[in-house]
């Protein structure tokens, strides 16, 4: 089964619809010139279809199915969705999937509320002025907030007085809240209105319980989710490979399209299996599958950059604006992972899963 072979309803319609906006901008996406307005014309035409998005494990996709007739899982959807807009943009993808994964957890913590407008998700820690909550207020800074000025609400973590990770729910529209920006000093994904934002007495309500962001098993399903980000920026620029050899074969391009080509299909795989194994058994974390599969992506993301720029040379990087900003957003973007204490994490987790075997299975990588 192949990704372009996928017949993805709601993926064909938000398609359709960013494509108009192409055309009345006058644009294709291979000469995209991105501009603050059109990030927003697409991010809010993302955000109208974000509720029709399928959670993460919520079994198969009735609106979606492939050519040989088999369904679809909606967390595929949900990733297939998440790469095409990766294609286009990490800047508004960044945003978009911060959205989604909102909507995901308030969905997960049994947040009763409507849920409206532009969401974002803020889990970083380790600002020495802490989020501190109290009565229904809060202050303290946050680090780390992409998206700070244009969400409407904010979904942020802080630590009680026990240590327990809680989760917030702010309005951004209110008096009381100071956004800096001077911090953020990224050429790649420059324009993701990351920053450290100031809370001074304001209102915020508690969501869900004690360490349910960090204890839930959607919290590796999001993290997954990022990981099809990084892989859809990675397939477009290994596509401008494709296009360079049908314009013009040679033998070395040949060999940089076929080294990529290998193991953009192992993982293109591996995005497969993960999906079906988190739809199949929803009530498990899949940690140990889902790392791996993030490993796997930042590898293949470094590497495709690598020999793609051998094979054109200088060329699509000075003269394309699609093909350079995703080149410089990408490695800023894959520095989400967390390198050698990840692969630190997952020779733990291999290491105790190879404890619980039987000892009919010689070892867990046997076939």
């Amino acid at each position: 089964m192949l990704l372009l072979e996928t017949k993805n309803a709601l993926l064909q319609n938000i398609k359709s619809a960013i494509e108009d906006v192409f055309i009345a901008d006058g644009q294709t996406l291979n000469t995209l010139v991105m501009t603050n307005e059109l990030r927003h014309k697409i991010l809010n035409i993302l955000v109208n279809y974000s509720n029709q998005v399928p959670h993460p494990a919520s079994g198969t996709d009735v609106d979606s199915s492939t050519d040989d007739g088999e369904t679809n899982t909606s967390t595929l959807t949900r990733w297939q969705i998440l790469a095409y807009v990766s294609s286009i943009d990490l800047t508004i993808v960044k945003w978009f999937e911060s959205h989604l994964d909102a909507l995901s957890i308030l969905h997960e913590v049994g947040y009763d509320k409507a849920v409206q407008g532009l969401w974002a998700v803020w889990a970083a820690e380790g600002h020495p002025s802490p989020i501190q909550y109290e009565q229904g207020k809060i202050s303290g800074s946050k680090s780390w907030c992409s998206g700070a000025n244009i969400v409407d609400h904010g979904l942020m973590t802080y630590r009680d007085q026990n240590g327990r990770s809680q989760l917030l729910v702010v309005d951004m529209r209110q008096a009381g809240i100071d956004i800096d920006n001077s911090e953020w000093q990224a050429v790649g994904m420059q324009g993701t209105d990351t920053a450290t934002v100031q809370f001074h007495q304001v209102a915020a309500s508690n969501v869900g319980d004690a360490n349910a962001y960090l204890e839930r098993v959607g919290f590796w399903h999001g993290a997954a989710g990022v990981a099809a980000c990084w892989y859809g920026a990675t397939t477009c620029l290994a596509a401008y490979l494709i296009k360079a050899y049908q314009q013009k074969p040679n033998d070395y391009k040949a060999m940089y399209l076929g080294e990529i080509s290998t193991s953009l299909s192992v993982t293109q795989q591996y995005f497969y299996q993960v999906a079906h194994l988190i739809d199949s058994q929803p009530n498990q974390s899949h940690e140990l599958a889902i790392r791996q599969l993030r490993a796997n992506v930042e590898q293949l993301a470094r590497q495709v950059i690598d020999a793609v720029g051998q094979a054109l040379g200088a060329a699509p990087f000075c003269r394309n604006p699609h093909f350079a900003r995703l080149s410089a957003d990408l490695p800023v973007f894959i520095r989400q992972s967390h390198g050698a204490f990840d692969l630190q994490k997952i020779g733990e987790l291999s290491s105790a899963l190879a404890g619980e075997s039987t000892t009919l299975q010689e070892n867990i990588w046997q076939l």
